[in-house]
Parts: C-alpha cells; structure tokens; sequence
C-alpha cells in the first residue's frame, strides 16, 4: 500500500454520493506498500454507534483495469465462503468499480489486525490452514484469470534488467539467464490448479494475537497450480535474516496446509523447482523495481539480493524432503 494518487476533498465528496456509507469524518493516505494508492476511510452513518472503516483504492499503472472484476469479485466470493478478507463495498447502482482522481477505485472493507514482523512456525501454520481453505473456497469461483507474473513475464522481465543486473550483483544477469532457461525447460502444466493468492507475504496477512484474522491485497490472484502459492509462502515466510531456511517454520506451513488439503506425489516432488520458479520470479520483479527507481519516490524498493540467496539455496537442496517433511507428513 502508497500514496501516488492525491485524492482532493471535492472529488472525494463527488465520488462517495454513490455509496450509502454515511458521512466522512477521517480521510488518510496509508503509505506501506507499493502497488495501489490506498487511503483510510471511515465514516459515520446516521444509525451508528461508533465510526466505520474502509479502504479506498486507487489502482495504479501495473493493474490492468480488465483483471478488476476478477479481483473484486474473487474477494467477494471468498468472504462469502467463509474466508476473511475485504469485501468490495457495492454502491447505491450495484457497481463495485468506479473512477476516482482519473484512476480506476474501489472500496473494501476494513480488515481487523497487524502482520507479523517476525513470523513464527505457528504464524505459518495458521497461514498453510487458511490457504488451503481459500484454495478450497476458490473452486466454485467461475471467474478466471491467467497467471500475468508467470514464465512468459519473467523472459520479458530479464529482457528488461539484463543491461544493468551486473550493477546490482557481479554476474547476475548469466545466473539469472542460465536458471531462467532451466526453470522453463521443467516448468510443470499438469499440477492441481485453482484460485491462487500469489502474492502472501507477510505484510498481507493479518493476526489478532495468536490467531489468522484475515488475508488482504488479492491483486495478484489467479488461477495456476495451486502448490504455486505454497512455494512462494515457502520463500516469503520461512527464511531468517541471515538467508538460511527455517525448518520448522517450512514444515509448519506445509503441514498446516495438507491438514486441510493433503498434496499430491507430484505436487510433493515438485516443490523444489516451483521454489525456484517462485525465487526467480521475486528476484526479477525486485530487480527491476531496484533498477527503474525514482530517487525522489517516497516508497523504497525492496533489495533484490534478498531472494537471489533463496534461489541459491533451492538450486541446491537434494528434494522435497529439505523443507523438513516426507510425503507421508502432508499426503491424503
């Protein structure tokens, strides 16, 4: 979440008579994140007793305005399927999507909680049941959306960085190539596929104490291989700062996944290269984040070098098994 679109009093009055969420009492940017710009809203309608939150998003040049409807409808489906997560607030017409300071907006619901700082193996395994169940939930979704951020966006990606990659690191651009032609090469099509979240980094899960309270920022969700979004919870959560895996924290999320849907044997085996497939993908987006920056930007881009070190470590391990569980751990 950021600001990168000013939202002026008028405009924002002009845009709100289309909603039956009473009157504006609090309006702020939030500025973590780096994709939409995104405000606190809260409201007082004439019947409440106390001040209502909302999030108003604009969305921002790397959302293509054609995926919102899948968005906003995935994250109407899932909270309508027991999962927590925002709910597009409709407006008096119905609508859900409008256009707001020339970009495309939106407002969710408020989602209670904080994300954790430091994750635990219990952070991650309450992540790996409430995925499973968003995996489960997302069956009966008959919207659908084709990975943008798959293999075919990492070839245009490293057309786009390998000029200035060995800036960033001495010889990056050759060992991104050689893994990128390795990782298309075994790059599977055959794997269980649904609604994925694609994008579960700690910062869009929320906890109240111990517990999950939610999931937020559904705005790279698609459908493909549903142990995809295993693998990036793998790099995204179970790494320490010093850049070595955390085996319980792994074997923490994988098991609190298959407690709810068990992997397959291929699912299982294939874990290694969707971890690599997963670091690649990260490293390439943060590479040309780190690469195209404008200095005078309020929100810093996120060090590339980070999942360079993840992707060293998949290219090494001997099997599934590194992640700390047998098949028979997380099979039906």
């Amino acid at each position: 979440m950021a600001v990168y679109t000013d939202v002026s009093d008028e405009d924002l009055v002009a845009f709100l008579t289309d909603y039956d969420i009473g009157e504006v009492i609090s309006f702020k940017g939030i500025a973590e994140g780096v994709e939409n710009t995104n405000y606190l809203l809260q409201t007082m309608g004439r019947d409440a007793a106390a001040p209502e939150s909302y999030i108003l998003t604009l969305y921002e040049k790397r959302v293509r305005p054609e995926d919102l409807p899948y968005f906003l409808g995935l994250m109407d489906h899932l909270a309508a399927n027991g999962i927590s997560c925002p709910t597009p607030i409709h407006g008096c017409d119905g609508a859900t999507l409008r256009e707001l300071a020339g970009r495309p907006a939106a407002i969710v619901s408020f989602l209670a909680g904080i994300w954790p700082k430091k994750s635990t193996p219990a952070h991650c395994a309450e992540l790996g049941g409430t995925m499973a169940r968003m995996h489960e939930a997302g069956r009966s979704y008959d919207g659908h959306r084709a990975n943008s951020m798959s293999v075919p966006s990492w070839e245009t990606l490293i057309a786009q960085t390998q000029d200035k990659a060995d800036t960033v690191v001495p010889g990056l651009a050759r060992i991104i190539e050689q893994e990128f032609q390795y990782t298309a090469k075994h790059w599977p099509d055959d794997l269980p596929s649904g609604v994925i979240h694609a994008d579960l980094f700690p910062d869009n899960v929320f906890f109240r104490g111990a517990r999950l309270s939610g999931l937020i920022d559904f705005y790279f969700a698609c459908n493909d291989a549903l142990a995809y979004d295993l693998a990036i919870c793998i790099n995204a959560w179970c790494f320490e700062p010093d850049g070595n895996l955390n085996v319980n924290k792994a074997r923490a999320l994988l098991c609190g996944y298959a407690a709810v849907r068990p992997l397959t044997r291929p699912e299982f085996d294939t874990l290694p290269l969707l971890a690599r497939g997963s670091a690649l993908r990260f490293l390439l987006t943060r590479l040309y984040d780190w690469i195209n920056h404008d200095s005078t930007a309020y929100v810093q881009p996120k060090d590339p070098k980070q999942f360079l070190d993840r992707l060293r470590f998949h290219q090494q391990v001997n099997g599934p098994s590194a992640y700390g569980v047998a098949f028979e751990d997380i099979s039906g």
